[in-house]
């Protein structure tokens, strides 16, 4: 087994806090302007629907974001055990069949 560090991914509070009230703050201030524009309701409801949509597939894009890297972290960890495995195993001085 190869002594390898866990990944550590380097997330304080505050930035969590920061991108949280940044969301929201941009999510409320496009609702606003929705809400308060002077068009018809339907040209409203349309722009409410698109603001819908765009954030819920930000979220999606997002996770898809997330779960490639986690994926390409696993192969490359385990990659790295096989070659650590390999290398381990192999003796250079070892003289086969001559």
């Amino acid at each position: 087994m190869t002594n390898t560090p866990p990944v550590q991914r380097p997330m304080t509070a505050a930035y969590f806090a920061q991108s949280v009230l940044s969301f929201a703050l941009s999510l409320g201030a496009v609702c606003i302007g929705v809400v308060y524009m002077s068009v018809s309701a339907w040209e409203r409801g349309f722009l409410a629907l698109g603001v819908l949509f765009l954030v819920s597939s930000s979220f999606t894009l997002a996770k898809c974001v997330r779960d490639r890297q986690e994926m390409m972290e696993v192969t490359t960890r385990v990659d790295k055990a096989r070659l650590d495995k390999l290398l381990s195993e192999h003796d250079p001085f070892e003289v086969k069949n001559l």
